[in-house]
């Protein structure tokens, strides 16, 4: 065989090796599609069946609270044992009640978040906040601050979900300063990203608990549900943007929030 065969030989022996590996790896990245494709399909699936299921416990569990309360309401004024009885059923309206508020939060977490983004300014957005959160502040001896940019910033948003998750921010710093303190909002604009702080001087969160705090179902306080930081990071994360937590136990947390700029 001449040389020049033996060339052509080669070549044609690697080129079929290239092609067999090229072969190989689309093979694998396309059985890997697939494979995400059926587990995504489960997930929906299982996403709608858990959310029928949420949706079918809510509606008894709201006649089984109306009834405790007619029934507390039936109890003879006379009767020697009605405190007890009373007490006793205040406990299961209040354990009824914590159960459908499980459900509204799992059925906002599992289902599917519709945004309708416009442009806002978010420095009037956190002036609104301000003014309605300040009575519930005031009684809980909260100082609320506004720290609001010199000139106008404006992120596409959806307003009214973007508002929820900054006032449930709020309120969980609120309710960890239960002997009062500061709680500042404040927005910059920074390159091509509005951040919105929402920083507070309670006790902090604990450092062992930091990597998980956005996780669904963890939660460090009592009778929380683990789903509201959760919810945070999923409305946050469609709009395009991200949420991260500073805190040092003892001087108090910073919740940010990143969103895209309107140019």
């Amino acid at each position: 065989m001449t040389p020049f065969a033996w060339g052509m030989l080669i070549g044609w022996v690697s080129g079929l090796a290239v092609i067999a590996v090229a072969g190989t790896v689309v093979y694998r990245r396309i059985t890997l599609l697939q494979a995400r494709a059926r587990e995504s399909q489960r997930l929906a699936q299982l996403g709608i069946l858990t959310s029928g299921l949420a949706h079918e416990i809510k509606n008894p569990l709201s006649t089984i609270g109306l009834n405790l309360q007619l029934l507390k309401e039936d109890l003879p004024p006379d009767d020697p044992n009605r405190p007890r009885l009373v007490s006793r059923l205040n406990s299961v309206v209040r354990e009824a009640a914590r159960l459908k508020d499980i459900l509204d939060d799992f059925m906002r977490f599992a289902g599917r978040i519709e945004l309708e983004m416009v442009p806002v300014d978010v420095g009037s957005l956190l002036e609104d906040l301000v003014d309605f959160f300040s009575p519930q502040a005031q009684l809980n001896r909260v100082q609320l601050r506004l720290r609001k940019p010199p000139t106008p910033i404006v992120a596409k948003i959806d307003e009214r979900h973007l508002k929820q998750t900054i006032l449930n921010l709020m309120i969980n710093a609120t309710q960890a300063m239960t002997d009062g303190g500061d709680l500042m909002l404040s927005a910059k604009r920074d390159g091509n990203e509005v951040v919105i702080d929402v920083i507070d001087t309670g006790p902090g969160i604990d450092a062992d608990h930091l990597p998980r705090i956005f996780d669904a179902y963890y939660s460090t306080k009592p009778g929380g549900t683990g789903l509201g930081l959760a919810i945070a990071k999923r409305i946050v994360d469609g709009h395009g943007g991200s949420i991260a937590v500073q805190s040092q136990t003892g001087k108090g947390t910073d919740f940010t929030i990143r969103l895209p700029a309107v140019s």
